[in-house]
Order: structure tokens, then sequence, then C-alpha cells
């Protein structure tokens, strides 16, 4: 008996056209939106520089082929390779997100749109210094802080009703479906052959969460938004090159992806795309660490300051419980050993007993060198995680989104230090006039790790400067980066 399937080729899925009617006709106006863009690029940025002092983000630096220098290429910063932008994508997105030390978004979904930045300035970058070759204008970083707000958008607008997690997949894919949607408009693409790259994202094969996840976590989780957004560079240019799009690729029956990979749910939506999602993206300011446990980390670092006054020490305390939100449990809540870096920078019980124990977390103390520590180990399994179901209420409310957590110390001789609340972290929008002042301090350091005095003086002129920066061309920004 022959399948009643008809072949007659459908209309593009509404989720598609949406992006895609977004990213081509929606006009920026918020200037919140822009200036919180331009925050965002830096502590981007300052964040891909400070993890070019580790050997494992290092190796992956570069050409495929060593010693490839492609002429007009774009050039990939606190280095001197000039890379294809689809190498070079990967190149600064890996970077960027390697310390998981810049901007996050909570919601049903989490992630980092800022891993967007890897396919925008490569792509931004190219076409410029092609433009130029051809004696043509180059793209302005209004048009990189333009595509970066609306990337934001897309993946967090996606992501804030619709678990990707829940069912097994990592949160990159959002990053690869709006790298696609905006890196294709920069290019120049029509919007039909817009609505083909967007549709050869998602019927890309997807990622899994397991390297995210015990008992298998490990250093992909660093490199697996470069990989996303450097193949939204590649399709974006397949797409240009006529190649056909997949009108349905969510919607059919049986082969789309909601039957596929989301067990047969459509993707609800709670909002419009605008410019939400910049405004209020969240930054790590002042720990690179996951960001359900930021408000743990700054909580104990009250803490650390409270045994002192108290006159204990670590080895004092009996049991400490750390009251918190479902998502921090599913995610970074979790025993036993610890086996690398990024194993550690997703262990809530490990961000919290660093701080007590030293009074600080830094990157540094993700390595197996302060690891090695055995009162680390012993305060670990000293900590316990509870629900708060009013806190995971407020985690997803839209008016609140706060991510808070709460520390008590009990000792062994019975008594117990006051317990310390942090619902909103020094990275919340609620919380900008601290935090921005913390942020650019942060991007400084940063600077000075990579480049000479004389560089870091010209990035900050420009890169601190609204207008300046939104003006300036984007080769030539990049440019100021280069070593």
């Amino acid at each position: 008996m022959s399948a009643h399937i008809s072949n007659v080729r459908p209309k593009y899925d509404k989720v598609l056209v949406d992006i895609v009617d977004y990213v081509t006709k929606y006009k920026i106006t918020s200037k919140v939106a822009y200036d919180t863009a331009r925050n965002c690029l830096i502590d981007t940025l300052g964040c891909g520089l400070e993890a070019l002092e580790y050997p494992a983000c290092k190796k992956l630096m570069g050409p495929i082929v060593p010693g490839t220098v492609v002429p007009n290429g774009a050039k990939v910063p606190g280095t001197q390779f000039q890379l294809d932008p689809i190498q070079a994508a990967f190149n600064i997105g890996a970077m960027i997100r390697w310390l998981d030390f810049n901007d996050t978004w909570l919601a049903a979904e989490w992630g980092h749109p800022s891993d967007n930045l890897g396919g925008i300035l490569a792509t931004a970058d190219w076409l410029s210094r092609n433009a130029i070759a051809a004696g043509k204008k180059p793209l302005k970083m209004k048009d990189v802080l333009t595509a970066m707000i609306k990337a934001h958008e897309i993946q967090g607008c996606i992501a804030l009703e619709n678990s990707f997690n829940k069912v097994g997949l990592d949160h990159v894919v959002l990053v690869k479906v709006a790298s696609t949607a905006v890196v294709a408009e920069m290019m120049g693409l029509t919007r039909e052959e817009i609505l083909n790259a967007v549709s050869l994202a998602w019927v890309d094969g997807q990622s899994l969460r397991t390297y995210r996840h015990a008992p298998n976590t490990g250093s992909r989780k660093s490199w697996a938004a470069g990989d996303a957004t450097s193949r939204a560079v590649r399709l974006a240019l397949i797409a240009k090159s006529g190649e056909m799009g997949y009108p349905s690729v969510l919607t059919a029956k049986t082969w789309g992806f909601y039957d596929v990979l989301f067990k047969g749910q459509p993707f609800k939506f709670q909002r419009k795309y605008e410019s939400y999602v910049m405004e209020n993206v969240l930054f790590k300011i002042s720990f690179p660490a996951e960001f359900h446990s930021q408000t743990a980390v700054e909580a104990a670092m009250t803490l650390h300051a409270e045994l002192a006054k108290a006159g204990k020490s670590v080895e004092d305390i009996k049991k400490i419980t750390i009251r918190t939100h479902e998502a921090c449990i599913r995610i970074i809540d979790k025993k036993g050993p610890l086996n690398n870096p990024a194993d550690r920078d997703h262990c809530i019980q490990y961000m919290v007993a660093v701080p007590l124990i030293f009074g600080r977390l830094t990157a540094g103390d993700y390595e197996d060198k302060i690891a090695a520590d055995k009162r680390i180990d012993v305060l670990r399994d000293k900590i316990v995680c509870v629900e708060d179901k009013a806190f995971s209420k407020d985690y997803h409310d839209p008016k609140k989104r706060s991510i808070a957590n709460a520390l008590t110390v009990e000792f062994k001789d019975g008594k117990k230090l006051k317990e310390i609340v942090v619902e909103y972290p020094i990275g919340h929008a609620r919380r900008r006039k601290d935090g921005i002042p913390l942020l650019e301090a942060k991007f400084k350091i940063n600077l000075a790790r990579q480049l000479s005095v004389k560089q870091q003086q010209k990035i900050l002129e420009v890169s601190l400067d609204q207008k300046k920066l939104e003006d300036m061309a984007v080769n030539e920004y990049v440019d100021l980066y280069v070593i």
C-alpha cells in the first residue's frame, strides 16, 4: 500500500520566516542595546585574550593547514593569524568561550549569546578587507554591534520557552542558527537565500550535551561554540552559492526537527524579536564560573571574610547548605572525582570551596595545581544543595530573572554563621551601575595580558567611546588587536 504523502513543496516554517524577517527588516533603535553591545564586545574580546594564556586553548588557534595565510582574510585578535572566515570564526569563537567568563542568558535554555561574535567579527572583517581591496567601503563597527544585538535576540528569545537541554541537545544549536541568520544578511544574501541558510542550520546534526555532564565533562564545551559559529559561516556561504533550502525543516512529519529531536513539540515564544536580550544579558564580571553559581561564589567570598571575623577556619566547618534553584542543581550539583578544569568549573561545590579557602576564584584555580589541595575535596564533601521553590520561580519570572543562591555554614561546635543570600549577581541588568566600571577594569587587565601599552591605549580610546567605536571601520578596529 502506498503512503499518501504530498510531495508539494511547502511554504517556509513560520519560525524561519520570523527570524529572517527580523534580520532583514527590523531596525534597532535602542540606545541601551547599543551601549550594552559595546560592553559585551569588549568583555568578550578581553576574555578571548585571557584564554590565549592557556596552552589547551592556544593549541587550537591558527589555520587547519599550518602556514596558510589568506590574502584579505579575517584576522584573529591577540595573534598573527589571518584566515578564511570559517576558520577565523572557529578561532575567535573558541578563544572567547574558553574560560566561560563572559555573557550568559538564562531561561528554559541557557547559553552564551556572545558566542555568535566568532562568526560575526570574522565575517565582518573578511568582508571589509575584501571591500577595501575592491575599492569599496568597509563595514563599520556599528554593523558588528547591530549583528550582535540581533544574534543575541534570536538565540535568547528561542531560549526563553524552549529547553534543548531537556531533550539532550546542547545550546550551541542556537548559536549556529543565530549566527547563520546574521552573517548571511551581512554577506548580502537575498531573503530566499537567508531562508535557505537558516534551514540548513536546523537540518544540520546537532551537538549532544555529553561533554558538559558527568561522567564525560570535557574541554569540547570550551570550543563547541566556536565550532557552531564557524559552521554558520560555512552554511551561509553554501546558501550564497545558490544551494537549496528545506522549508519545513522544523515541522515536517517524521523527518523534521520537532519530531526527530524535540519530542514532537513545536517551539513556544514569549515575545517578538526586538532588542530585549542584549538589554538584559548577564555579564560574568567577577568570577569565571558557570553562571548558576555566580551568586553562590559572591556569597562564599562574603563568608570567607566572616570566617576570619569569627576566628574560624574551613577545618572547623561541619556542613554547608546551598539553598538554590532547580537549574543549578540539574547542571552543576556534582559529587565525586573531578577530572579536569572543565569538570571543576561546572561543579558548584568546587566553586564555593575555593573562595571559602583562598578568598578568590580565578581561571587558574581550576587547574590541576590548585585542585590538588586536599582541603578542596574535603570541603566539597560537606556541601549540600537543596532546591528553594521560590528561587526556581523567580529564575523563570520575566520581571525578575534572578539567579539566587543562599549559603549557610554550620560548625562542628554547633554554631552557625548567618545565612548569606545573593539574588542578583554583579553582572545582572539590575546592577549595571555597579557592574560596568568593574567590567571596564576587567577589560583593561585582559588587554595587558597580550598587548603593548601603546596598543592598549589605542584600543581603550576607541572602545570606551560609543560614537568612536561605532564609526570605526571593522578592519581598522581588528588591526588594533594584532600582535
